[in-house]
């Protein structure tokens, strides 16, 4: 059979894959993609999207349990855990669905199937009716990563489960474990502890959500622990005995082990990249602990060979991911590429209180040898967040003393993932302190809360 020639092979049709295959076709590439499993990939199929409407669930049936406090009235409250999944399940389908149209909208050629590259410029494509040959000058790597397995600690899909187990769970969880608090175990703790499961977090660094700023952590802590959370900070599970529909955990802590039990277990200690069974090894490509090396520009070191997303390293986010499609589909095309910085990328974590953040801790603001000004602004100081009935949360800014540049910005509190953008915007044309207080932001908003953050870190601050 003779081979399909292409100018550009994606393989792996996540957020980095069907992102970049669509800027290639609109640059005039002619683009084939190639997917084993879903169109979306898992951000959209079994990760970003299906967990956010699953929250959202959740925060509805918080919500109704405080209809007093806002003069209504709501009684026999009470959730469908079925039908919370089959809501979650529908719009990743809705959304699955709508990856297609927009791959035929832009003329991109799908194949389903297992990709291999057996040589330079050629990908093998085995799929339910054999195997079809394609070529191309250049082949962009975007097979993402999947959840990472402690020995001992593996998933069964009864008693202990992955991020794919809890999402479409077959029972509500009784007493939960969580193993990991970044963003992964900490939503799903968040989930499952609003719904009434006696949730229990454990955390091997010294702090929860420990790739955040540390006075931001200790405030999430504090509010996990008034909804009833048990965290359990620098402790590590080092073996599941499972039997007879419990699991015994056991936990060292300070040197002791703790033995507890719990009916249900979620392992969320990071992932691995999928780099296995594509002939990476073969072509030389560098991998570093099941990551694919590449330069700012997502190139491997093999012509024509690019890897995105996840499978490239950190930060791990879907949107590092798009934005990586765009500017490798924009270097082959022979534009003007931008190349991605980490440090200017937004992380949110969609628990409850929400979580967000871009640039640099104030930690790591102090270690790289900064001269800091650090603004602070708490929700109870801002009128939106009290009509909400949100007053619990804080803005935290950092600049650079002798330049004003902004250098990070951390947030915890009610809908802080839709105001951290603010921030990144800010970062991104090198905004300085100056322009963020000459700023007119709207009242009453949220938003307010980021402007006095600012002007704090000057001893400007007007409402607090």
């Amino acid at each position: 059979m003779a081979a399909k020639n292409f100018d550009l092979i994606v393989i792996g049709a996540g957020p980095g894959g069907y992102v970049a295959a669509i800027r290639g076709a609109q640059l005039g590439m002619n683009v084939a993609i190639v997917e084993r499993e879903h169109l979306g990939g898992i951000c959209l199929n079994w990760g970003c999207i299906p967990t956010k409407a699953m929250l959202r669930s959740s925060e509805v049936f918080h919500l109704m349990h405080r209809a007093k406090e806002f003069g209504l009235k709501a009684d026999g409250i009470g959730y469908d855990l079925d039908a919370v999944v089959k809501r979650s399940r529908g719009i990743a389908a809705q959304l699955s669905g709508g990856i297609g149209h927009l791959m035929k909208k832009n003329k991109v050629t799908v194949f389903m199937g297992e990709a291999m590259i057996p040589a330079k410029g050629k990908v093998t494509v085995k799929g339910e009716k054999g195997t079809e040959e394609l070529t191309a000058k250049n082949i962009v790597l975007a097979t993402g990563a999947r959840a990472r397995e402690l020995p001992g600690l593996e998933a069964d899909g009864d008693l202990v489960w992955t991020y794919k187990h809890a999402l479409t769970p077959k029972r509500m969880p009784k007493k939960l474990l969580v193993i990991g608090s970044g963003a992964i175990g900490i939503e799903f703790a968040s989930f499952y502890n609003t719904l009434g499961a006696d949730t229990t977090v454990v955390e091997v660094m010294d702090r929860v959500l420990p790739v955040e700023d540390a006075e931001i952590s200790a405030f999430a802590k504090k509010a996990f622990v008034k909804q009833g959370m048990k965290i359990m900070e620098k402790s590590m599970v080092k073996q599941l005995d499972r039997g007879n529909g419990k699991v015994v955990a056991h936990i060292e802590a300070g040197g002791k082990i703790e033995k507890m039990e719990f009916d249900t277990v979620i392992s969320a200690v990071g992932i691995i990249g999928n780099v296995e069974n594509l002939g990476l090894e073969a072509l030389g490509v560098k991998i570093d602990r099941t990551h694919v090396v590449t330069d700012e520009f997502c190139r491997t070191g093999i012509e024509g060979l690019y890897a995105i997303g996840d499978i490239a390293g950190a930060p791990w986010l879907a949107h590092k991911a798009s934005h990586e499609g765009v500017m490798v589909a924009e270097l082959i095309a022979g534009k003007h590429a931008h190349p991605v910085k980490p440090e200017s990328i937004a992380g949110c974590t969609y628990c409850h209180p929400q979580v967000a953040s871009v640039g640099y801790t104030e930690a790591k603001a102090k270690d790289l040898g900064y001269d800091i000004k650090v603004g602070r602004f708490p929700f109870i100081g801002n009128g939106k967040a009290i009509a909400l009935g949100e007053p619990e949360g804080m803005v935290k800014t950092i600049f650079d003393a002798k330049t004003g540049e902004l250098l990070g910005a951390h947030m915890v509190g009610a809908e802080v993932t839709e105001l951290i953008q603010g921030y990144v915007v800010g970062r991104q044309l090198e905004t300085t302190e100056e322009d963020l207080m000459n700023t007119v932001f709207p009242h009453p908003t949220l938003s307010e809360m980021m402007h006095e953050s600012v002007l704090d870190a000057y001893g400007r601050a007007i409402h607090f």
